[in-house]
């Protein structure tokens, strides 16, 4: 029998200008008034890429066009920064975050 508290994490699939592949993990989702908002964890198939990477999290702002999601950076500091305080709040609990 299946045990119902499987871990089973939401994980999307990002690529730069230059066409290279990312793994990101989605810990949390904000949405506004204005967009909806991600916050994206790396993961690694390699576990010594994992700890070596800085554990950082990654916000993206989430659009659609013709139906379809996509995801750029937030360019506004402001934005950012309301969107980021936003997130640590309600992740603090479940994860140690180190603000720089």
């Amino acid at each position: 029998m299946a045990d119902s508290k499987e871990y089973d994490p939401d994980l999307i699939t990002l690529s730069d200008d230059e066409g290279k592949e990312y793994n990101f993990e989605v810990l949390d989702a904000i949405e506004t008034d204005e967009a909806r908002y991600l916050a994206l964890l790396p993961t690694y198939d390699d576990p010594k890429k994992m700890l070596d990477d800085s554990g950082e999290l990654v916000i993206v702002k989430v659009g659609e066009e013709n139906g379809e999601e996509y995801f750029y950076e937030i360019e506004d500091d402001d934005e950012y920064e309301t969107i980021a305080d936003a997130f640590v709040d309600r992740l603090e609990n479940f994860f140690e975050i180190d603000e720089k």
